[in-house]
């Protein structure tokens, strides 16, 4: 029986091929969408109500029995079900279960029905690559401003997948760069800071619309745009040294390293730049070198350095104040680096007591200039030394300033005593000068009286006189006998003093004395020979 019932197999299979070919052609066929190891049901038209017996088949070159209502014909493999008794279930789908499937069934007539069942899988094992500058130990990438980054995307799917990229900055929605079946990768040139952020792939399978994406952080890196600056200072509330090194406008931030210089010798590395130093470690002129380094370079990175330098201080020693009255003293420091720390005391105490401003005391400070200023001089509270201390982490420099405090003076008094003392030295000179020398006070007088100095002026006793008057006398009585004679002039054997004043000047004082005896001498001696001339 079971022989005789399967001979007529093969002549029916060949009439249900060519029976469906001709159905096929039509296009008359249902598209089921299945994944690889996932199930799928295939049903056997779109009827509801009462179904007769139902026969699957596979359609290849020949049609292939795979399973029927018939309880009394096997399935073809374990993995084919029917059910709600029409239905084919297929269990753990595989690539190869992918084609067309028909379905026979028979009530009062034979009714064919066409699946195709198409088989998807994945994507798959999603491989992004991106060629950046590097890689942090963390695995993040980065990329240098400027330079060029490439992205590509790769999974295993069937069908080939649709690969779209998103980028999303911080704090910013996503957006799409593009979507593209047949190009998976694209570059970005002269990448910017502001293409800092997350890059992902999705690949999306267009069959079974499953999608997988791989999300990469991407940093971009540059390097401070300018070079490091460093300075030190003194630490708040300590005698410590502070060196601090500054490279900013870069990110991410930068290392530091502080050496000593010369030598070489490592102070500190931070990312911080800052390094605490103690008094043991410094020197009146000691260099501290700090030397910075960046992801992105320059390889030979940046530096600056620092020199200490302890302070010199300048002050006068010695100040007065009046009693009641205001003085401000003066302390100038140079030199110091870092800046010193100045301070005003007294040194009636030990340890010295550090002056306090108050209503008395008032403390300035310009720079390194500091002022003292005490109001309403005491000589019982403020006379005495004040000293003038520059606080280094190098060293402490002091000066002392002598104040003293005196009673105010009588500026009246002085000023009358002067101008008696003066009055009394012009009048001792005047008094010298008119005993000593009267013929001065002549040229003084006639100075004032603006007279003529060219005139000669001859001083002689009173006999002298009387004897001029005589010889004037006989002159005129001669003056008819000789005509244009000059006049006699009598011996000057009486004279005690000639003086003779020129324009005021000395020297032709003496010239006009000297051409006075000479005309005398002529003169006397013109008379003689008028004499002796017979008449």
């Amino acid at each position: 029986m079971a022989a005789g019932g399967s001979a007529p197999e093969p002549r029916v299979l060949v009439c249900l091929g060519a029976l469906l070919a001709g159905w096929v052609a039509v296009g008359l066929e249902a598209v089921v969408i299945g994944e690889v190891h996932e199930n799928v049901t295939l049903h056997c038209g779109n009827i509801s109500g009462l179904r007769g017996q139902v026969t699957w088949y596979r359609n290849n070159s020949e049609p292939v029995f795979l399973l029927s209502s018939n309880s009394s014909l096997r399935p073809a493999e374990p993995r084919f079900s029917l059910v709600d008794a029409t239905s084919l279930h297929i269990e753990s789908l595989s690539l190869e279960d992918e084609g067309n499937y028909t379905c026979q069934e028979i009530l009062n007539v034979t009714q064919w029905f066409q699946v195709w069942l198409q088989v998807a899988s994945g994507p798959y094992q999603i491989e992004v690559h991106i060629v950046a500058t590097g890689t942090l130990p963390n695995g993040t990438l980065y990329a240098a401003r400027g330079s060029q980054v490439d992205f590509s995307c790769n999974s295993s799917s069937r069908p080939p997948p649709m690969v779209e990229w998103w980028f999303q900055a911080l704090n910013s929605s996503s957006e799409s760069f593009g979507r593209n079946l047949t190009v998976n990768f694209f570059s970005l040139l002269l990448i910017s800071p502001n293409l800092q952020g997350n890059y992902t792939c999705l690949a999306l399978n267009l069959l079974s619309k499953r999608h997988r994406k791989v999300t990469t952080e991407l940093l971009v890196y540059y390097p401070p745009p300018s070079a490091p600056q460093c300075w030190a200072q003194m630490a708040s509330g300590s005698f410590m040294l502070q060196l601090t090194c500054r490279w900013d406008g870069g990110y991410p931030d930068p290392d530091f390293l502080w050496i000593e210089e010369p030598g070489g010798v490592i102070v500190g590395k931070s990312k911080l730049g800052v390094e605490m130093l103690s008094e043991s470690q410094l020197s009146d002129g000691k260099k501290f070198k700090c030397v910075t380094s960046h992801i992105v370079g320059p390889e030979s990175g940046a530096s600056c350095m620092v020199q200490i330098r302890g302070p010199s201080l300048l002050s006068e020693p010695m100040k007065t104040c009046f009693i009641g009255g205001n003085v401000t003293l003066t302390c100038q420091v140079s030199g110091a680096y870092p800046p010193a720390k100045i301070l005003w005391l007294r040194n009636l105490t030990q340890p010295e007591v550090v002056i306090q401003p108050s209503s008395r005391h008032l403390i300035t400070q310009d720079g390194q200039n500091s002022t003292l200023t005490i109001h309403n001089c005491s000589q019982d509270l403020d006379e005495g030394y004040y000293v003038c201390r520059a606080d280094s982490p190098v060293g402490v420099r002091e000066v002392e300033i002598w104040l003293s405090v005196k009673e105010p003076l009588n500026i009246g008094g002085i000023v009358g005593t002067i101008v008696s003392l003066l009055l009394l030295g012009l009048a001792i000179i005047s008094g010298l000068l008119l005993y000593y020398s009267p013929v001065f006070c002549w040229k003084v007088g006639n100075t004032f009286r603006g007279q003529n100095m060219d005139d000669v002026m001859v001083l002689v006793d009173s006999e002298e006189e009387e004897e001029e008057e005589d010889a004037a006398v006989g002159e005129q009585e001669g003056a008819h006998e000789r005509e244009e004679l000059p006049k006699e002039i009598p011996k000057q054997d009486h004279i005690h003093r000639v003086t003779a004043l020129v324009n005021g000047n000395i020297e032709q004082m003496g010239n006009g004395f000297q051409d006075l005896q000479d005309d005398s001498s002529e003169e006397q001696s013109d008379i003689v020979q008028e004499e002796d001339r017979p008449v």
